[in-house]
């Protein structure tokens, strides 16, 4: 016999209702509401979440076979599909939004002490990536994509201690990754990890002027001439060249004026040469090279909330209802990060 609590209902402990309901109010997401209400709502979404049910009607169907635990579970009612897939098409998405910018606000202090493997600043360091999910373009005409198909980009600033997403940005699949540098606003003295679809020299060079610092991967086709070049480097560290360079194209020079600084690193174990191009002149060649290293990190973070989570198959076929999915999904690997670190 169960003695305590259920697990889910101990996780909900764990989640400020208070926070959840000020961005309820703030969009009146709870106007003329009879049966689920924004709350019932997002426990629901976050226990499909969890469960990794590929549905609203899984959803829907898990929970009426346990109706009589409900309360015990901590929601309030069960409903069915139809019920819950008009709440995803007509709540505003902008309540999970601000609920998530919120629990990113309360979990990234408690990570900001985690080291990054082989690096020793105390800077902030982000990585910027971009994950695509595939969808059909006959169920989502509001989101082209390439060749003729159907696709969502969920634009991603990860902070590099605790893999925490700093910013969430959701687009259709046509957006051009380097338009996601426009929508942050870089702190001074950060570090931010990007390869090279990303570069944009206008946004570069904003970054450059605010003090913050990038390391990226260089085009084979830039245009530069060396303006000096260090030879007191170490070849058996992997190290091959590192060098202070000038733009030259016309256009580019324009629009970032600034020198750069480009390292070249040998991967013994891919067996290739990889090209930094940063603005950072105060960090050691070979620490640019590990801070690049580390930018998988954000790949691993998409892989784990593709494995670990519902979001491939999404739960509605409108904007907002997309929106609103991808953002519970969020929320929830805040939650369980959260969790993670207290107990």
């Amino acid at each position: 016999m169960n003695s305590g609590k259920y697990v889910f209902a101990q996780i909900l402990q764990f989640i400020n209702k208070y926070e959840f309901d000020k961005c309820v109010s703030r969009y009146n997401g709870d106007y003329r509401v009879r049966e689920l209400n924004c709350w019932n709502q997002f426990v629901q979404l976050f226990f499909g979440q969890l469960t990794s049910l590929n549905s609203l009607r899984d959803i829907c169907t898990c929970l009426k076979a346990h109706k009589n635990k409900l309360y015990h579970l901590g929601i309030k009612q069960n409903v069915n599909q139809s019920t819950l897939s008009r709440a995803n098409e007509k709540r505003d998405w902008r309540i999970f939004a601000d609920f998530g910018d919120y629990l990113i606000s309360e979990v990234r202090p408690l990570y900001a002490n985690t080291p990054i493997p082989n690096i020793d600043l105390e800077n902030d360091v982000f990585a910027l990536d971009s994950t695509t999910i595939s969808l059909s373009l006959k169920l989502f005409s509001w989101a082209p994509g390439k060749y003729s198909r159907g696709a969502i980009k969920v634009h991603t600033m990860l902070d590099l201690r605790g893999s925490i997403p700093t910013f969430i940005y959701i687009t259709d699949g046509k957006y051009n990754d380097s338009n996601f540098l426009d929508e942050i606003d870089p702190s001074p003295f950060a570090i931010y990890l990007m390869d090279r679809a990303y570069i944009d020299f206008v946004a570069l060079y904003k970054m450059h002027k605010v003090g913050a610092y990038f390391v990226t991967r260089s085009k084979v086709t830039l245009d530069y001439m060396v303006a000096e070049c260090n030879f007191n480097i170490d070849e058996q560290s992997g190290l091959r060249s590192d060098r202070t360079i000038k733009l030259k194209g016309p256009k580019s020079k324009r629009l970032y004026p600034e020198t750069l600084r480009m390292v070249e690193y040998y991967d013994d174990e891919k067996d290739m040469i990889f090209v930094f191009l940063t603005n950072n002149f105060e960090v050691t060649a070979l620490e640019i090279a590990r801070l690049y290293r580390n930018r998988w990190q954000i790949e691993v973070f998409f892989k784990w909330i593709k494995q670990n989570l519902t979001i491939k198959t999404l739960w509605g076929h409108s904007e907002n209802a997309v929106n609103i999915h991808i953002w519970v999904a969020i929320c929830t690997y805040l939650i369980v990060a959260y969790v993670k670190f207290q107990l």
